[in-house]
């Protein structure tokens, strides 16, 4: 028996079948030898977005072969005749198309949040709330989709979310207050991971981590302090990694009223400029001064500016600074004068002394 009668002797389920099975198995090999080059010159190239198209899109693609299979099932029930309704092919080929397109693009938008989120550090804790927002959103718009193909009237459904909508609002306002306060803080990154800050309460610490309700703070002595995020961010709080880590370290010095200022200028700027340039944590380029600002009791006050590489650093850099000053200025004889309070007669007149 030949080949083409064998063929024309079987029944036409069969034959239906073997057409459907031969073009969905092709199709996947073609699929995946050419996903797969195109994958491997991608990871060739260090060409990242690539690479998440192409995952993105591979399970699709499959929901897109199931798509015209079902199709060519409806046109080959129509070719051989076969008395069965074959409508319900194409709706399952719309649906699967539309099922294609949600998985294709929130995939793809989570891959680009995750890829984002890596390599921006403010971003890197918050990138769970980022990409759940994003799934959700996808999704819901998704399923609107798939009713409103199979003939489902949105109207009433969306007048329900919205009165839904309205009662978890209402009961879950302090937790929504906290997400979306969260959601602020990642967009106006008024801190980042990793920030050393202090809050308007006197808590000092790091940004460990900025979640979907609140910010974790571990502060110096190594505990950790949780604000809710709509707290924190009605906060006054200072930010000393913004805009960046160096910052300047004021030192308070008072020399005795006999001192010569410009030699006590010089030896300070000395001093200043040596441990700026020698300690691990100065900042040596940074133009070091002084300014003579107050007399006082018993001293002529002066501020001298040094520069740390961050806030945590500037109390080693200022402790170094003092030794040194002080060790310099026994060298030189500069005095650092004690408060002294004396009584002097010669400013009273001689008739109001006591006789």
């Amino acid at each position: 028996m030949k080949f083409q009668d064998w063929l024309d002797a079987l029944p036409q389920w069969s034959m239906m079948t073997i057409i459907v099975l031969g073009a969905f198995i092709t199709l996947t090999l073609v699929k995946r030898f050419i996903l797969a080059r195109i994958l491997k010159a991608a990871e060739t190239s260090q060409i990242s977005l690539i690479s998440i198209i192409i995952k993105s899109v591979n399970f699709p693609l499959t929901l897109v072969l199931l798509a015209f299979l079902s199709k060519l099932f409806e046109q080959l029930l129509v070719h051989y005749s076969v008395n069965i309704n074959s409508s319900i092919f194409n709706i399952v080929a719309q649906l699967l198309l539309i099922l294609a397109l949600v998985v294709f693009v929130d995939r793809l938008v989570n891959g680009l949040v995750g890829r984002y989120a890596d390599r921006n550090v403010s971003f890197r804790t918050s990138k769970g709330i980022m990409q759940g927002i994003t799934h959700i959103v996808i999704l819901g718009l998704g399923l609107l989709m798939i009713l409103s193909t199979i003939g489902i009237s949105l109207t009433p459904i969306i007048a329900s979310l919205g009165i839904t909508s309205l009662a978890l609002a209402l009961a879950l306002q302090p937790t929504l207050e906290n997400f979306f306060s969260g959601i602020q803080l990642v967009i106006d990154k008024p801190i980042r991971m990793g920030d050393f800050i202090e809050l308007d309460s006197g808590e000092q610490g790091f940004v460990e981590k900025i979640g979907w309700r609140s910010t974790w703070i571990r502060m110096l002595p190594n505990n950790i302090v949780i604000m809710p995020n709509s707290v924190l961010s009605k906060s006054k709080l200072i930010n000393y990694y913004y805009p960046e880590k160096q910052l300047s370290v004021p030192v308070e010095v008072g020399v005795h009223y006999n001192s010569d200022l410009e030699h006590v200028e010089r030896v300070t700027l000395e001093v200043a400029r040596e441990i700026l340039k020698s300690h691990k944590w100065g900042v040596e380029e940074y133009e070091t001064f002084v300014v003579f600002h107050t007399f006082d009791n018993s001293s002529i006050n002066f501020t001298v500016m040094l520069r740390a590489q961050e806030y945590f650093n500037r109390f080693w850099v200022k402790s170094a600074f003092i030794k040194a000053l002080h060790k310099r200025y026994r060298e030189e004889g500069i005095t650092i004068p004690y408060p002294i309070r004396a009584i002097n007669y010669d400013q009273e007149s001689s008739d109001e002394r006591p006789s």
